[in-house]
């Protein structure tokens, strides 16, 4: 795993512009520790940040295709899981090589098939690739859009990176934020393309973007379809039992210690099992893998169920760590380290924008860079609610009747933030959701003949595919790389979503609960407590001095300039009068994201155009 960033101009001359490049690499410093580099030709120039993971005496970027006078440079991040199988069939092709990376078969992918390498490719990855013989920029993003890309015009051209501050260390690219950043940021609706900062997008997930002198070209190389489904039940459950063990399995090649993120639910205990089982099978019956769980002190004595989460995690994790015969540890927070507000300041850097989930940012944060102490990459359950139906909106009749994203509907509308009613006025933001949400359904494939409940169900999963998941995969990557720890998701393996989401509902609530075909995979290898318990969502604190803590940070960030002329001061402050241990989830993530807005614009004081 790795920064990546690059300038491309056709309007000068960039190698007499080191210093630019340089400094717009030295900002993706944490996402790759252990080196760096940088390439300059006439009209480009890349920088590599690198994390080394796969051949580290190797694999050094960015990358180009022969040692002198090259032809195709490349910088890239991620992971190709397939890797072995492409060099080899490449070799056959006559191509030559001289590391074992996967990056290195990337650029050979590229040299023998140009852009229809994107269809060669299995994993997560960002890539930007410069053919010096076409003067021509390719940037890639994975399927399912696990690795970020960002970038934006300049001056004859364009500039991208792994993470927007990657953009503004460039003398031309200001960070600013209008009307139309807000309403994304604060309507929760997780668009691909446009973000918060005005004129800075993403690479959509499963495209590539092309530059050359005609400009710039994006198109879809990938994205879900509706496809009819043959297989019987007992046939499903085998198929996705094989499609998630070939994803789990052959995600765990590193040449860097390895764990898993085990939390005790039924994602995260079923990658654990199949990839301890597999370590063993490589190393020996001894080979123990180490998982890792995150609590907080007192938590035991502490928890209150709410509206996200119905039981304490901790026993679970430690049962299914010794069911599965892993070296399991559980990472114990304390409340207080998630108020000191240089851990949160680390949060809302890592992430570049202002909405984000507060402590339970702040923990995760921290538990990655506990975990990164002893190992370097980790296997995540992430992906598996999608994929598999797990969330409450796909089983209650309310959320599947109502006519609204389903994710709006767990803490209410105004849990992003209550706005000032005069910029509120402005972004008309219930508007942009309904005009949002009537587009979002008409992008959704269908069949002929679905029943009605077929039919929604197909709606359900789609959207939180390509927008629910994609705020948690920007979380994952943007806290996970902040601490140098690269983070794997065997259930985005595209092949698995694809078979998944054409698989007819019935069979998905086959056994009337929630990821009925995941249960069925996890059968005989994860104990019947985590098999059969109530989906829960990542564990926050329940302790009373937190939301104290939280009330005062609070009202310190009220006072911070520009805060009063984005959130409403009023609705702020009832919250803040709120008895500490009588204050709701919903309404304390309103706090959180006063105290996370106040930091941001602190940090990057951007330009605000409303």
């Amino acid at each position: 795993m790795c920064g990546i960033t690059g300038w491309v101009s056709f309007h000068q001359d960039v190698r007499h512009m080191a210093p630019v490049i340089e400094a717009m690499t030295a900002t993706m410093a944490l996402r790759g520790p252990d080196a760096g580099g940088v390439w300059l030709g006439g009209h480009a120039a890349l920088g590599h940040r690198r994390l080394s993971v796969i051949d580290l005496a190797g694999g050094t970027q960015p990358m180009t295709d022969r040692p002198d006078h090259p032809q195709v440079v490349l910088t890239y991040s991620g992971e190709v899981y397939n890797h072995h199988r492409l060099r080899a069939e490449l070799r056959g092709r006559g191509h030559h090589f001289v590391t074992r990376s996967d990056t290195e078969v990337v650029l050979r992918a590229y040299l023998e098939w140009g852009d229809a390498l994107v269809d060669q490719l299995e994993g997560m990855y960002a890539f930007a690739i410069w053919d010096e013989r076409q003067q021509r920029l390719l940037l890639v993003r994975d399927r399912l859009g696990v690795k970020p890309l960002f970038w934006t015009t300049v001056d004859g051209g364009l500039v991208f990176g792994s993470e927007p501050k990657a953009l503004f260390a460039h003398p031309e690219v200001t960070p600013t934020v209008d009307a139309d950043g807000l309403r994304e940021a604060y309507s929760l609706l997780f668009n691909t393309g446009p973000t918060v900062w005005a004129g800075v997008r993403e690479v959509e997930s499963g495209a590539l973007l092309v530059l050359d002198r005609d400009g710039v070209r994006e198109r879809r190389y990938w994205e879900l379809t509706a496809r009819p489904h043959t297989d019987d039940l007992a046939t499903t459950t085998d198929r996705v039992r094989s499609l998630v063990n070939r994803a789990a399995r052959t995600q765990l090649e590193a040449d860097v210690p390895l764990c898993s993120l085990l939390s005790g639910g039924l994602d995260s205990t079923v990658v654990t099992a199949l990839i301890a089982d597999e370590l063993r099978l490589r190393e020996g019956a001894q080979a123990k893998l180490r998982s890792y769980a995150v609590d907080y002190s007192d938590q035991a004595e502490q928890f209150t169920g709410d509206v996200l989460r119905t039981g304490h995690d901790t026993p679970y994790a430690a049962e299914a760590g010794t069911f599965i015969g892993t070296e399991h540890s559980t990472v114990v927070l304390d409340p207080r380290a998630l108020l000191d507000l240089e851990n949160r300041r680390a949060v809302v850097v890592a992430r570049d924008s202002p909405i984000g989930v507060g402590d339970m940012d702040t923990s995760l944060y921290l538990l990655f860079g506990e975990i990164r102490k002893h190992s370097t990459v980790a296997l995540s359950g992430e992906a598996a609610d999608e994929v598999f139906g797990g969330y409450p909106w796909f089983h209650t009749p309310e959320a599947l009747a109502a006519r609204a994203f389903p994710w709006l509907l767990v803490t209410g509308d105004d849990a992003a933030m209550p706005l000032n009613p005069d910029l509120a006025a402005h972004l008309r933001i219930r508007e942009f959701r309904e005009d949002t949400y009537r587009s979002s359904l008409a992008a959704v494939p269908h069949l002929d003949g679905e029943s009605p409940a077929e039919h929604r169900q197909r709606e359900m999963q789609h959207l939180s595919l390509t927008r629910w998941l994609r705020q948690l995969l920007h979380r994952k990557d943007r806290l996970s790389m902040a601490q140098g720890l690269e983070v794997r998701v065997p259930y985005c393996d595209h092949r698995l979503v694809e078979y998944a989401f054409n698989t007819p509902w019935a069979m998905k609530n086959h056994d009337g609960r929630e990821k009925s075909l995941l249960r069925d995979t996890g059968q005989g290898i994860a104990p019947d407590s985590v098999l059969w318990r109530p989906k829960n969502h990542y564990p926050a604190t329940h302790h009373a001095d937190y939301n104290a803590g939280l009330q005062r940070l609070a009202r310190e960030a009220l006072d911070a300039p520009y805060v009063r002329d984005i959130a409403d001061e009023t609705v702020i402050k009832a919250t803040l009068d709120t008895p500490a241990d009588q204050l709701a989830w919903g309404h304390r993530l309103r706090l959180e994201r006063v105290v996370d807005l106040a930091l941001w614009l602190d940090h990057h004081r951007p330009a605000l155009s409303l």
